[in-house]
């Protein structure tokens, strides 16, 4: 006998579909901001020649970029507080991982983007008598901007997705919603089915809109 499907008993359950969605684009949202803090900041400090100041930054890009995102997670929620001997609510420690690893992606991405810019233009700016902030902030940054759109766009929709894993340690995103109403209704199939359509209806759009930017930007260069 096959699987009987059946959707009609999630409608119980909409309340708390709402509140994984609430905190998931909250998380989203909050740590995407945070993280292009960080990532300016960074990615700024990067072109500096100094090895003092790039070495620690390179540490923490490599370190975030190159070990799985969940291990982060789980380390900092146990082991950061045995270390620092405090306890670190699972909200904050979900939004400081997700902060930091986005950061490190954004970091390079302003990096990458600033050095796209041809040298001609930093020479033209200092023609002209400008300082160098003044250089990045009027000349360099709105160009690089544009290139960096893109980009950015693709790390943001990733984060989105990337807050799934908060669901580990107890944070109330949508999956953690998700895997309530199937301890409650021993129904993982349609419960999860319904999370994955919601996350589609979340994403693709979104998905769709950097197409066309990116479409829109190849015709205007």
């Amino acid at each position: 006998m096959g699987y009987q499907w059946s959707f009609g008993f999630l409608l119980r359950y909409l309340r708390l579909f709402e509140i994984g969605v609430g905190v998931t684009v909250a998380y989203t949202v909050g740590t995407v901001l945070l993280g292009l803090l960080v990532g300016l900041l960074v990615g700024l400090g990067r072109l500096s020649r100094s090895r003092l100041i790039n070495l620690p930054l390179v540490a923490y890009i490599e370190a975030f970029r190159c070990t799985p995102l969940l291990v982060q997670i789980v380390w900092f929620y146990y082991a950061l507080p045995v270390i620092l001997g405090i306890q670190i609510p699972a909200t904050v420690a979900a939004t400081l991982v997700l902060s930091l690893y986005t950061g490190a992606f954004y970091a390079e991405i302003f990096r990458g983007g600033i050095v796209s810019i041809e040298t001609g233009q930093w020479d033209a700016a200092r023609a002209l008598g400008l300082r160098p902030w003044a250089t990045m902030r009027t000349v360099i940054l709105p160009q690089a901007i544009r290139r960096m759109v893109p980009p950015f766009m693709n790390q943001s929709i990733t984060q989105l997705k990337n807050t799934s894993l908060v669901s580990t340690i107890a944070v109330p995103d949508l999956l953690y919603q998700g895997q309530l109403i199937t301890a409650d209704t021993y129904r993982p199939l349609e419960t999860y089915t319904v999370v994955a359509l919601v996350y589609f209806a979340m994403l693709f759009p979104t998905t769709l809109l950097v197409q066309a930017y990116e479409r829109r930007s190849a015709r205007e260069r």
